[in-house]
């Protein structure tokens, strides 16, 4: 299947909005292991309460899943071999630098190094998939 650049641009825009919104939902999550209720299915209903009702929450998980309705499109039309590997290492490198910019741990050295070791074998494999749809 034939990958453009466009496309291979729009899976490092959904690692963007998902990398980059891990870290705000968490945050802004906090306070969910406080809520009890008598039962499991009162705890669902309590626990989802508190998540709708916290815009620290609701905000970041609906630009998310519009990361998430944007990978189902791209889906579509970009080499599944390219779209997951992309997408879902890149996302860890964007949630590292998010989540250290909001103070959540300082990286460390083997992470900085795995992080490296991701962006390069994420430009070879998209190097490899748009140089084949340029030569053909």
């Amino acid at each position: 299947m034939a990958t453009s650049l466009e496309s291979v641009v729009y899976l490092f825009f959904v690692a963007l909005l998902w990398g980059g919104t891990n870290p705000y939902i968490k945050k802004g999550a906090e306070g969910l292991e406080n809520v009890k209720a008598s039962s499991k299915i009162g705890q669902f209903f309590k626990e989802l309460a508190f998540l709708v009702t916290k815009l620290k929450y609701v905000v970041p998980f609906v630009i998310n899943q519009c990361g998430s309705v944007l990978y189902f499109l791209m889906l579509g039309g970009t080499d599944i071999s390219l779209a997951v590997p992309v997408t879902n290492s890149l996302t860890f490198v964007v949630t590292a630098i998010t989540g250290s910019m909001l103070g959540e741990e300082k990286i460390q050295k083997n992470t900085y190094i795995g992080m490296t070791l991701i962006l390069v074998g994420t430009m070879l494999c998209c190097w490899d998939k748009v140089d084949e749809t340029i030569s053909s």
